[in-house]
């Protein structure tokens, strides 16, 4: 057995090119199957494993995604991570995650510096595609210096953004639909009866929070009317829910019937800080969610919410990203990836059947 065999040798050995070697290794259908049992016969006796970056200097690929997100300890980025993982997986892709660490409780004064060098060293990684999962882009006013660097990243590499089109980026986009997740949990807590219903969490400046709070106000508007008392925007996290609950239990206000959290995390904090006070939910409070979380149907009680389907919506973005990988303009998406209301437990529709 020769020791670190290289590809070179091995087309030396086989009496073929390097590229022959490599379309073999890349499993490229335009190499006779004599020539590619031959290449294949050195590479197993030799116990060959391909360098990524070696072959990607001839094919011109390295099968290795970089995944960009903002907090990996947020569940929506851990879940939506996990999907594309499955399905690049099965083409063969490795993934790179870049955890910028610029969202929640590690969220740094100079985070858009951050996200920028963040690019810098994607770009000298040679990656075939990069994916961007919140972050700098989801601001509502998005730095210059972040949409030069990330155009400028885009320029040499295909980049897929899941979240909201921006205005002066050229990347594409994979947009989820916000006003439809809010206004089918704020349908259903008013259809249940609850008038005086509250919007909790979400950071201000931040699009997913403004889509959704303007989604909530115009489906209240058509029902009942917004008590402007009864929104407190703070983050996406249980301290934000439990936070955001306390104020309102401490206002002097009347309660609210009912509680719209901007995510699962967030209502998960607003029932503790509810427990603490006595109150029960939703005998006292019913909670909902507009973005479901892993593990919501596990707590006490089970958290009625709204599934956004991130094995679809990562299906979507991969398939884009592959497009623009192949130098194809990216097709209409073959799926789609509409929001479904779960009704469990914390709404009080339980309750109200049996009454």
């Amino acid at each position: 057995m020769t020791p670190h065999i290289t590809i070179k040798e091995i087309a030396k050995l086989a009496g073929t090119s390097v590229s022959t070697v490599s379309r073999v290794l890349n499993n490229s259908p335009s190499v006779s199957p004599a020539k590619r049992a031959r290449i294949q016969a050195i590479i197993d006796d030799n116990h060959f494993a391909p360098n990524m970056l070696a072959r990607g200097m001839v094919s011109k690929t390295t099968k290795t995604l970089a995944v960009v997100v903002s907090d990996i300890g947020n569940p929506y980025f851990t879940d939506l991570v996990s999907q594309i993982e499955q399905i690049t997986r099965g083409f063969g892709y490795t993934l790179i995650l870049v955890n910028t660490m610029t969202a929640g409780g590690t969220k740094s004064a100079n985070s858009t510096q951050i996200e920028v060098a963040a690019f810098a060293s994607i770009a000298e990684r040679q990656v075939d595609g990069v994916l961007i999962l919140g972050g700098e882009i989801d601001s509502e006013s998005v730095s210059q210096s972040y949409l030069e660097a990330l155009n400028r990243l885009n320029a040499k590499t295909p980049i897929v953004i899941i979240g909201q089109k921006v205005a002066g980026c050229d990347a594409h986009f994979v947009e989820r639909d916000q006003a439809r997740s809010v206004a089918l949990i704020t349908q259903h807590l008013l259809a249940l009866g609850n008038r005086r219903i509250a919007f909790i969490g979400g950071e201000p400046g931040i699009r997913v929070t403004t889509q959704r709070l303007a989604a909530f106000r115009t489906t209240m508007a058509t029902y009942a009317q917004v008590d402007e008392a009864l929104i407190v925007l703070n983050d996406y996290y249980p301290q934000s829910g439990y936070d955001a609950m306390r104020q309102l239990l401490t206002s002097g206000q009347a309660l609210p019937d009912a509680v719209v959290a901007i995510n699962d995390r967030v209502a998960w904090g607003a029932m503790r800080c509810l427990a603490d006070h006595d109150l029960a939910v939703p005998n006292d409070i019913a909670v909902g969610s507009c973005d479901s979380f892993p593990n919501g149907e596990f707590m006490v009680p089970r958290i009625t919410t709204v599934d956004q389907h991130n094995e679809r919506l990562g299906r979507i973005a991969i398939d884009q990203l592959f497009a623009l990988i192949d130098h194809k303009q990216p097709a209409a998406a073959a799926e789609t990836h509409l929001p479904e209301l779960i009704i469990r437990e914390s709404c009080g529709a339980q309750l109200k059947a049996q009454h």
